[in-house]
């Protein structure tokens, strides 16, 4: 059965390209010109994914996310914007996105994102076993893994640091999980990547330092050492120093 898309844009030419595109991809597309019909639409026939541009009128892409994630909603959720500066695509996460993409964007990589989405919603019997030798990822279900003063419960997608519990976006709790099943091992750009999106996006994408940004922001505490070291033209590790 094809997988539903909730696509909301409020430029017609784009919705419309981008609706088609979406369509001949293989995906059942409802197309709005607006957060008000969005929020209906998620509403009264909730898809398996929503597309959501940042600027609207009325009720824009951010306020539809808060709006879903305070009722619980955890459908995943692609941002489209043009907003290019660090702090809107943070302002984006904060909201309870999960990835974004930025205009002008190639289909193609709308596509690719769709599909890391997508898998890491699909049942644990379809998302196929972990290559040989590749970074650890999986776990039995309900053990809980520690580490750098870090406990994760994958099951109930639950993380703390200490006693307090960290609020995590889906991304954000799955490249924590990524890290901290690789305690003191560095995981190069491209390895993340693929584990996370299920893409590699090439040398010229912030998206990986944005998110590694924001996590850092929800770990940090006066006093604490940092967890998350960047290793410069590698990637990233997590270690407490």
């Amino acid at each position: 059965m094809p997988q539903t898309v909730l696509l909301a844009e409020d430029d017609r030419a784009i919705r419309h390209a981008l609706e088609r595109a979406l369509t001949l991809e293989g995906y059942r597309v409802t197309a709005v010109a607006d957060g008000v019909e969005a929020l209906a639409q998620a509403h009264r026939t909730p898809p398996d994914v929503l597309v959501l541009d940042v600027m609207m009128p009325g009720i824009d892409g951010l306020q539809v996310c808060r709006v879903l994630r305070a009722e619980g909603d955890r459908t995943p959720i692609l941002m489209l914007t043009a907003l290019v500066e660090t702090a809107d695509r943070i302002a984006g996460l904060d909201a309870g996105a999960d990835d974004y993409v930025v205009k002008p964007f190639d289909v193609e990589e709308v596509f690719a994102r769709l599909r890391a989405l997508l898998r890491r919603t699909a049942p644990p019997e379809a998302t196929g076993a972990a290559a040989v030798g590749a970074p650890e990822k999986a776990a039995p279900p309900g053990r809980r893994i520690e580490a750098a003063g870090l406990r994760m419960d994958p099951q109930a997608r639950r993380a703390w640091r200490g006693e307090r519990e960290l609020e995590l976006t889906r991304t954000e709790f799955e490249l924590l999980e990524l890290l901290v099943r690789n305690e003191g091992i560095v995981l190069d750009h491209s390895t993340i990547y693929d584990r996370i999106w299920g893409y590699d996006f090439g040398p010229g994408s912030k998206n990986l330092a944005v998110y590694v940004g924001y996590l850092r922001r929800k770990l940090d505490e006066p006093g604490a050492p940092q967890l998350i070291h960047t290793v410069r033209g590698v990637g990233y590790v997590l270690r407490e120093d």
